[in-house]
């Protein structure tokens, strides 16, 4: 993150109801499909889902610059949602929130992550290789509104050290 970045108040919160019309705003303009008020909802009452946001306090105002989906699956974090707003990318702020994922999994002794993406999601696809996410199949067809092709990645704690 920048230095300008800094000088702002920047806090990871809990996702809650109240944030879901900022959330939804970032969504439409993140995804060809965006996810619905109600799928967020579901997000929220799922027991597994931790869903996060971070919030940056400037001239006096809090507002969601990104936030998170994932959820514990059997002995795996599995990626559901990211996005950060546009006005802040490419300011570390999806790879902070990767990072504490993959924190709060190791936490609870965690260490193999998943996750679906898009093939030409090509910003992403970098990202998640920085972090330590490796290509180990494809789902064809697997987005329903584009028929396009998701690449599945995966990655272990020790993967991660290697790459760090």
């Amino acid at each position: 993150m920048s230095s300008e970045d800094t000088q702002n108040q920047i806090s990871v919160d809990l996702m809650k109801k109240e944030d879901l019309p900022e959330i939804l705003a970032i969504e439409r303009v993140s995804f060809p499909t965006p996810w619905t008020e109600g799928m967020f909802m579901d997000e929220l009452r799922t027991e597994h889902a931790q869903c996060l946001v971070v919030k940056i306090e400037l001239n006096g105002k809090a507002m969601i610059a990104a936030y998170i989906i994932f959820w514990f699956v059997a002995d795996e974090v599995h990626l559901h949602n990211l996005a950060v707003k546009s006005e802040f990318r490419r300011r570390g702020l999806a790879y902070s929130l990767m990072s504490l994922m993959r924190g709060i999994a190791a936490q609870v002794g965690i260490n193999r992550q998943t996750l679906e993406v898009r093939e030409s999601n090509r910003g992403a696809i970098n990202l998640y290789r920085k972090c330590g996410f490796v290509v180990k199949g494809k789902r064809v067809q697997y987005y329903t509104d584009t028929h396009e092709d998701a690449l599945v990645m995966w990655a272990e704690k020790q993967q991660e050290e290697q790459n760090a």
